[in-house]
This record gives structure tokens, C-alpha cells and sequence, in this order.
């Protein structure tokens, strides 16, 4: 007690000052706050399941054409398996692109309803949207490309690289869908209005994936076009999956090694998420 009456009560340090809260304390509470967005993500996906079957309608009906209706005029009688081994890795690379989608549209979504202020609102991580929306919509391409090796088997399409060649194969397409992703992540947060991403998303998406390897040998376009078509992202990341899925075999098909094919593709894919996660957060920031 004090000269003047008073009761003196202690205060624990900690409290008394400003809180200070370790890295580690951090970096735990923003990995559990993104893991709360992405279950949040999921639970909506899980209740409006026609979302999902159209996910994935429509990379099983782009390989049931080009399987049965395109695939008779399309001549790969070199590439071992058929033309079946040839489509399935360029389908799911370009599944991994169209993935993109869900990531722009769903963040263009949640600004214009205003989603993401509430969450802002709360004590939460403010990398905790991004995160857990990008963590969900890769959950959501690995379903999508199992279901597509299942349809791949049925059609006729063999591993013949090895059980360790078909993980590596879905562990690059993911990849390349994170990066995809990554991209659609600035593209929603920074154009905003939602028919306008997913015009935009067509834009940018279409030509990539259909002007490559993934349907149709480089070689037999036209002179003028074969040289962005060889060299683009989209053709390097199928070139490695299809040496991933049907073995060393197809190598002198494909133009370079597998050692060649997966640093060309990591080179873009990582080039890619470098420049983009910096612009889609900068965006989230303004948003």
C-alpha cells in the first residue's frame, strides 16, 4: 500500500508492455488461419457439388473428343502408346490451366460482396486469404487430374514410365497449376469485376495451352507459328510430363532429355510465381 492509500497491484511484464509475439508464434498462427480459409473454401465447394462435376466435365470431354473424334486425323504413329499416351499429359496441363479460373473469378467474388473485408476485419493473417484460397484450389486440381488418369486408363492411356514417373508427373502438373494460379490470383484482385476475369482469363489461357504440344506435334504448324509454340511455358511443362508418364523412350520425340524438359519447365513455373505472388499481394493490399 501506498503513502497515499493507494493499493499497488503488479502487472506481469508482458502485459503491462507492448505484446511481443516470437516468429514462430506468427508464422503458426498464419499457417493455421490459412488452413481455417481453406477448409472454409472446401465446405463450399462440398455443399454446391455441381461445381466440382463441372470441374471436371470439362477436361473428360475435351479427352473423349480428341480421343474418338479428332484423334483419327491426328498422326503420332512414332510416339509409343498412340495418340492416347500423347493427349492425357497435354489435357492435364492444360486442366492445370484452366484451373485458373476458380482462383480469379472466386477473388473478383469475394471483394465484390465484400468477403474479404470481413475477414480483414477479424484477427486474422493477412496472407490467410491468398494462401488458403491457392491451398484449396490446388486440393482442387489434384482431384480433377486423378480423375483424369482414371479416365486416361479407360480410354487406354499406361504409365510406362513407373510408379515414381506418374507421382512426379501430377507433383510438375501441380506445380504448374500453382503458378497458373498465382497469375489468376492478380488478375481477380486487380480487375475486380467478375465477367471481366473471366473474359480476361480466356484471353490468356486459351492460346497458351491450344497453341502447343498439348494436342498436336509442334512440327505441324505453320513455320511462322512453330517457333513460339516450341518454346513457350505451356510446351515445356507437357514435353516433361509426357517423358514423366511414358518413360525415357520418348526423349528423342520430345527434342531434349528429361533432365533438359524439367529444368526448362521449373525455370518458368518458379520465374513465374516469383513475379506474380509480389503483384497478387500487392493487389490484396489495395483491394
Amino acid at each position: 500500500m501506498s503513502a497515499a492509500g493507494t493499493v499497488s497491484v503488479g502487472v506481469p511484464e508482458a502485459i503491462a508492455g507492448p505484446l511481443q509475439v516470437g516468429t514462430g508464434q506468427r508464422l503458426r498462427w498464419a499457417i493455421e488461419d490459412s488452413l481455417v480459409i481453406t477448409r472454409r473454401n472446401l465446405v463450399t465447394w462440398w455443399r454446391v457439388p455441381a461445381y466440382i462435376v463441372f470441374t471436371v466435365v470439362q477436361p473428360v470431354m475435351f479427352t473423349l473428343l480428341f480421343r474418338y473424334v479428332f484423334g483419327g486425323a491426328i498422326n503420332v504413329s512414332d510416339f509409343p502408346g498412340g495418340y492416347v499416351s500423347y493427349l492425357i499429359p497435354g489435357v492435364i496441363a492444360q486442366t492445370a490451366g484452366f484451373s485458373s479460373f476458380s482462383t480469379a473469378i472466386g477473388l473478383s467474388r469475394e471483394l465484390n460482396v465484400g468477403g474479404i473485408d470481413r475477414i480483414r476485419s477479424m484477427p486474422t493473417a493477412r496472407s490467410a486469404v491468398l494462401v488458403g484460397r491457392l491451398l484449396a484450389d490446388v486440393l482442387r486440381l489434384l482431384l480433377t487430374i486423378l480423375v483424369m488418369v482414371g479416365v486416361g486408363y479407360a480410354v487406354g492411356f499406361r504409365f510406362q514410365g513407373g510408379f515414381g514417373g506418374a507421382i512426379a508427373m501430377v507433383a510438375l502438373a501441380l506445380y504448374l497449376g500453382l503458378a497458373v494460379c498465382c497469375i489468376s490470383a492478380f488478375i481477380g484482385l486487380r480487375v475486380r469485376d467478375e465477367e471481366s476475369v473471366q473474359a480476361f482469363g480466356l484471353i490468356w489461357v486459351f492460346p497458351l495451352t491450344f497453341v502447343s504440344s498439348a494436342f498436336v506435334q509442334v512440327d505441324s504448324m505453320p513455320s511462322w507459328l512453330q517457333g513460339f509454340a516450341q518454346h513457350q511455358p505451356f510446351t515445356e511443362v507437357i514435353d516433361a510430363l509426357r517423358v514423366l508418364a511414358v518413360g525415357d523412350k520418348v526423349q528423342p520425340l520430345v527434342g531434349q532429355s528429361l533432365g533438359s524438359a524439367l529444368w526448362q519447365s521449373l525455370a518458368w513455373i518458379t520465374g513465374a510465381i516469383i513475379v506474380f505472388v509480389p503483384l497478387a499481394t500487392r493487389a490484396y493490399e489495395r483491394a
